[in-house]
């Protein structure tokens, strides 16, 4: 059995960036959330349409199947914004040894970082529905995303040391 960690929270707060770097640090595999969306999923938000918890309900349920995976064998780290307590209930409904580790930072902060980026399908234009549907955990590891991403990955692996 190994470790999989969830690195959550909105859009554009560094999921992605955050999750590769430290599974390089840790020496686990990398997968990205947003990879496993039904094609239907990512034409809505290509198409600046929010979805649904009808249109993610598979999405979770496939992912929660992918981690038991996982937690078996190699681990993981998992970019995944798991916004609502109901979403990571499904996400963890094979297996409750997951790490979660929440990315927060205000609205504007991260507005910015997604005008910047380029080649997404999520646009920024749905980064405050993504706000309105956050439901902030009050378990796992909450790391403030101003500070540089070597710190951030630095604090994160520190911490979880000293959950082990």
């Amino acid at each position: 059995m190994q470790k999989v960690i969830i690195i959550m929270g909105v859009s554009g707060c560094g999921k992605t960036t955050i999750g590769k770097q430290l599974a390089s640090k840790l020496k686990l595999p990398f997968y990205d959330g947003d990879d496993f969306h039904p094609e239907s999923n990512v034409d809505k938000m290509k198409n600046n349409i929010a979805l649904t918890d009808e249109d993610r309900t598979p999405w979770l349920e496939n992912l929660a199947m992918e981690i038991e995976k996982w937690y078996e064998t190699s681990g993981a780290i998992l970019a995944c914004s798991a916004l609502k307590e109901s979403y990571r209930t499904i996400l963890s409904s094979h297996s409750k040894q997951i790490e979660w580790v929440f990315l927060s930072g205000n609205f504007e902060t991260i507005l910015k970082r997604m005008q910047q980026r380029e080649d997404h399908f999520m646009k920024s234009d749905l980064l405050q529905s993504q706000f309105n549907t956050l439901e902030i955990p009050s378990y796992g590891l909450h790391i403030n995303i101003t500070k540089d991403i070597a710190r951030i990955v630095k604090d994160i692996t520190k911490k979880l040391k000293g959950n082990a």
